[in-house]
């Protein structure tokens, strides 16, 4: 399978631009670690890019993400993708086999949450984001409340490092991609 292909795909079932960043965002963040690893970039990219592409029409743990897993079953995705696609979601208790079924499940939530911890910058640029101030944002139980803050502890675990050095690493990652993200910085007035 190739980018194109899971963009495709991404499009025709998630409408909302928030869903196509975070994919985006998801998408960077495995590329690196997969680069880190030696590991095939597009793939551990495709499986960040799509592993909430049923989100809008799947929006319950009843079905997200086993019934868009069968979605892509359906178009040929091999099952190596769908299976680290479904590692995102850990009420699914599943075994993490690989290293990228480890990263998916560190990296969605974290890249989410440091978007946020982003966007409520007064200038919006990741620029001006650090692991120390995103530890601090994960002690405010409000902000981002929806993110499970024991999730991402767990996924530094799961690759089996410092979470600040996790958290460093998802800020660097998306650096490379902060203009698409909105998280460049508001342009001088």
């Amino acid at each position: 399978m190739h980018r194109d292909e899971a963009w495709k795909i991404m499009l025709e079932y998630a409408k909302e631009e928030r869903t196509h960043k975070h994919g985006i965002a998801v998408e960077a963040v495995m590329q690196a670690y997969a680069r880190e690893l030696h590991e095939d970039e597009e793939k551990w990219g495709i499986v960040g890019l799509l592993h909430d592409f049923d989100w809008e029409i799947h929006p319950t743990e009843e079905l997200h993400p086993r019934a868009g897993s069968e979605l892509l079953a359906a178009r040929g995705v091999p099952e190596d993708i769908r299976y680290a696609i479904l590692c995102h979601a850990p009420f699914l208790k599943l075994e993490y086999t690989s290293a990228m079924d480890r990263a998916i499940y560190a990296c969605d939530e974290l890249s989410g949450f440091v978007t946020a911890c982003t966007l409520v910058k007064p200038d919006k640029s990741l620029s001006a984001v650090t692991a120390k101030s995103v530890r601090k944002k994960m002690k405010d139980k409000a902000f981002a409340a929806k993110v499970n803050r024991q999730d991402i502890v767990t996924g530094a675990e799961r690759l089996d490092m410092p979470l600040e050095d996790l958290i460093a690493q998802v800020i660097a990652a998306l650096q490379a991609e902060s203009e698409r993200l909105g998280v460049a910085g508001a342009p001088a007035a």
